[in-house]
């Protein structure tokens, strides 16, 4: 997702999206609304006024932001629940890819936001090895974090197997979505703006907010912010769409078996590590 045309990330530029990220971070962790607006909208006329270009794309993620914080993100696996979060995160990420391509026309039409899925290049084998590496490690520490915090209990009671199922779908859905904004969305407009790791620090800010009101609290920023900023430096690296939903499923699946686990502590009975 790099452009060429970068202007130098000067302090008033980084100020504006600082802005926007710690905006987040009131709305989504500390839950301080609608205060948490005005960093928001302070952010994106900053941007506007030192930067046109740059308060445009600060607008395309203000815009997202706004749209998630019509709904409470806690875990909910109602059937409105399920609805509401379908609706608006769609829109959060439809929203401004529409917008990039069919009004502001960036690269020359195509859009600033895109999904890169067939890129043509094989998975390497440090990438494969990757995949085990963490598979191994949320096996090793999800369980001491949920079930040792008690995060667990941020998430619903498991009543029946239909909520295990919708427990299921929901988690790798929110997963999926996670890489389609934060790293395709989020970071993808902030790289056009400032090197790798302002834009991913920026983007993970933003990242491990909604997954605090989500429910990974407690000491979860530990375990998100790293993961955050790690797949932020994959997708840079391999401009790969499916490779950060695989790495992002896989560390998931252990997430819903530690979380099935902590309900009904007969299933799933398979952490040594749990405490």
């Amino acid at each position: 997702m790099d452009v060429t045309r970068r202007a130098p990330a000067a302090l008033p530029r980084i100020l504006a999206a600082a802005l926007v990220s710690a905006s987040a971070v009131l709305l989504f962790a500390v839950h301080v609304r609608p205060l948490a607006y005005v960093p928001l909208v302070a952010g994106v006329a900053l941007g506007l006024l030192v930067d046109r270009r740059l308060g445009r794309d600060l607008a395309l993620i203000a815009v997202a932001l706004g749209i998630i914080s019509t709904i409470s993100l806690e875990a909910d696996l109602s059937d409105a629940g399920i609805a509401r979060f379908a609706v608006v995160l769609s829109l959060a990420v439809l929203v401004p890819w529409a917008a990039s391509r069919y009004w502001f026309r960036d690269d020359d039409g195509a859009g600033a936001v895109r999904f890169p899925v067939a890129t043509g290049r094989r998975w390497t084998r440090g990438q494969y090895v990757y995949l085990v590496v963490v598979v191994a490690v949320g096996y090793l520490v999800l369980p001491w974090y949920f079930l040792g915090s008690g995060a667990y209990l941020n998430w619903p009671e498991l009543e029946s197997g239909q909520d295990v199922a919708r427990l299921f779908v929901g988690v790798n859905a929110v997963g999926i979505w996670d890489e389609l904004f934060f790293v395709c969305t989020v970071f993808a407009l902030l790289r056009r703006h400032f090197g790798l790791w302002t834009a991913n620090v920026l983007q993970a800010a933003i990242f491990v907010s909604f997954l605090w009101e989500l429910g990974y609290r407690e000491w979860g920023p530990l375990l998100t912010v790293p993961f955050a900023l790690v797949q932020g430096w994959i997708f840079a690296r391999y401009k790969s769409l499916p490779y950060v939903v695989t790495v992002h499923l896989l560390f998931d699946a252990v997430v819903f078996a530690v979380l099935v686990h902590g309900h009904h502590p007969a299933l799933f009975d398979v952490f040594v590590t749990a405490p």
